[in-house]
């Protein structure tokens, strides 16, 4: 599991930032080298800790997975003892969490799906993480529930405040990502006290806080033409998408099932009844 520790010209925080958790989840990789190249590391105070690739198996096989089909974000906090993904679980809890004092997971969305930039993270009755997710300067910020086996509910068990940013898509480089990603990480330095605040450092806009999300999912099978993009706010009822048979003799739109902002959605045109379309 490679890493980089870059120690500051001061003391300060200690901020691990990782990705690749899910070997297919790479725009996390081309963040963090852009992070450690970043001139205002020059002014560093505290300590950074960077893991690129935690999950190396999964980058090398472009596979979300271990060699082991397990998912390593269900294995936290994991054991000296256990499986593969269990050992390596353990192996960044010890080594990088633990030593921490602050932290950022990034991951995108999954093959073949696209996220808006996203932060999410547990802010209700946590006043310091909504402080570093309003910091990142996302357009969305989801209180999203913690889940059994994550690194994020690993790491709210010690008391570290935690951040994961999500978007893009897997296997793919989205530069719009990649920049607000870099962006949003050097500006929670800023905020926990790494780098010097800017004088004119200006503030974004109030994002969208997000208490729940939903996928809405294909009425019927056929092929789909999406209508509605990323970052949209629609209506209740309001037309999404379309699905129909490849001569288009027989269409249903597909409908939003509450109001809200378009988060996510699939890439590929050719899906099943049931499958999620728009999240």
């Amino acid at each position: 599991m490679p890493l980089r520790i870059v120690n500051g010209i001061r003391p300060g925080p200690r901020l691990f930032v990782c990705a690749a958790i899910h070997g297919d989840e790479i725009n996390g990789v081309e963040i963090i080298r852009r992070l450690l190249r970043s001139p205002a590391l020059k002014h560093l105070g505290g300590t950074l800790i960077a893991v690129p690739i935690v999950n190396v198996y999964g980058l090398v096989n472009h596979s979300r997975y271990l060699p082991d089909r397990r998912d390593l974000n269900r294995s936290f906090p994991g054991s000296e003892r256990g499986s593969m993904a269990a050992r390596l679980a353990r192996q960044l809890m010890e080594e990088v969490v633990e030593k921490s004092t602050h932290g950022i997971d990034i991951h995108t969305g999954a093959l073949h799906r696209d996220n808006l930039p996203q932060v999410r993270a547990c802010i209700e009755d946590h006043p310091t993480t909504e402080r570093l997710a309003r910091a990142f300067g996302t357009p969305v910020i989801i209180n999203s529930d913690l889940r059994d086996g994550s690194l994020r509910q690993a790491v709210a068990e010690l008391g570290i405040p935690m951040l994961l940013y999500e978007a893009g898509e897997a296997l793919r480089f989205n530069e719009v990502a990649i920049r607000v990603g870099v962006r949003g990480i050097i500006g929670v330095m800023r905020e926990i006290g790494m780098l010097a605040q800017r004088p004119s450092h200006r503030r974004y806009p109030e994002p969208f806080i997000a208490r729940s999300t939903q996928w809405v999912r294909a009425p019927q099978s056929g092929i789909l033409r999406t209508i509605t993009p990323l970052g949209a706010t629609v209506k209740k009822g309001q037309r999404l998408g379309v699905v129909s048979d490849p001569f288009g003799e027989h269409e249903e739109d597909v409908l939003a099932t509450a109001a809200g902002l378009v988060i996510g959605r699939t890439n590929i045109p050719l899906i099943n009844e049931g499958e999620a379309v728009f999240n």
